[in-house]
């Protein structure tokens, strides 16, 4: 199975996590700037809440990658929100691509909020969602 770690961040939060789910699955984690060379059966995708929508390099790089992509699992973080799932989903529905219904988030710090976020423990959490992901 081809598994493949992409991310977007403007604050360094989304790529601590992608950084701990690519080490948790034995591949790298690469910015959305980087395409996908060959199909990923799963692509853990994550991103964050920008405006309440997900970034435009995102939208791109699920629209360009398509028929590279096997199936979308969400990370991210955000000070507020609690899922990555809907504005993904929006997007990947549009180009033909499935989004699993699991997902992991957590908050990250935004200014005077969540300091420290994602911290140790939600590092772990997220590398350990990332193999109960490979396990199903």
């Amino acid at each position: 199975m081809k598994i493949a770690v992409r991310y977007y961040t403007r604050s360094g939060n989304t790529k601590k996590l992608a950084e701990a789910i690519a080490d948790a699955v034995k591949v790298d984690a690469k910015d959305v700037t980087i395409p996908l060379m060959e199909k990923a059966d799963i692509l853990f995708l994550g991103c964050s809440y920008y405006a309440f929508d997900v970034d435009e390099a995102v939208k791109n790089f699920i629209s360009e990658n398509r028929k590279n992509i096997g199936k979308i699992v969400c990370f991210g973080t955000s000070a507020m929100m609690k899922s990555m799932i809907k504005p993904v989903k929006k997007v990947a529905d549009a180009a033909g691509v499935q989004v699993a219904k699991d997902d992991f988030h957590c908050k990250g710090s935004f200014g005077p909020m969540h300091k420290g976020k994602p911290d140790e423990n939600d590092l772990k959490r997220a590398a350990d969602f990332a193999k109960m992901i490979m396990e199903q």
